[in-house]
């Protein structure tokens, strides 16, 4: 299984101005531009360290998932929230050859945490032997910052503060992930259910 992020997030969707005013940097200079793209990178690694801890994609940006297999007949869970729509599902073979599986075969269920690609009917189309089958989708909460979860947006600005303040630590200790960051994120984690093997 492999996520590829087909579209970056634009630059202009990045929340600088509200960074800036978080950690309090004067304005009004002939060069207030000059750290723009140190925080820009703060912001987006921020933005990564968030989606990775949550699953949840803050931004919207189209996505390739590339599977073997499907890993029930029926349904098939994405790796990622929220899931705005599917845009293709595309069938290989072992060639590579792509044949793109028609949209009434397939719908998207919408769910906060685990969406799902389900059939219409009673299974989805069989993957080739030795293929594979690529799913592309668009996921996040919107195009602009505004878009975003409030508690969530708080946590990428607390923790881009964090990276831009302790951005020479090279250690463990005073550059972990900010208590405070954590519980922000702690109501969006993915809930994990199972049985243990006996």
């Amino acid at each position: 299984m492999i996520l590829v992020e087909e579209t970056a997030v634009a630059t202009a969707a990045l929340p600088v101005v509200q960074f800036k005013e978080h950690l309090r940097l004067g304005t009004g200079f002939s060069d207030d531009a000059v750290q723009d793209a140190v925080l820009e990178s703060f912001l987006r690694a921020a933005i990564a360290a968030v989606e990775a801890r949550t699953g949840k994609m803050l931004l919207s940006r189209i996505f390739t998932w590339s599977l073997t297999d499907w890993r029930h007949a029926a349904r098939q869970a994405l790796p990622v929230a929220p899931v705005v729509q599917i845009q293709a599902v595309i069938l290989k073979d072992r060639f590579d050859e792509a044949t793109p599986v028609d949209a009434a075969r397939y719908s998207l269920a919408q769910d906060a945490h685990r969406p799902v690609l389900e059939a219409v009917g009673s299974c989805l189309p069989v993957v080739p032997p030795h293929g594979g089958v690529d799913i592309q989708f668009e996921a996040g909460y919107g195009t602009v910052w505004a878009d975003v979860p409030a508690d969530l947006a708080q946590a990428v600005l607390l923790l881009a503060a964090h990276y831009y303040q302790y951005r020479a630590e090279t250690g463990l200790g005073e550059g972990c992930m900010p208590f405070g960051v954590s519980a922000l994120l702690q109501r969006y984690r993915p809930v994990r259910v199972g049985l243990r093997a006996s």
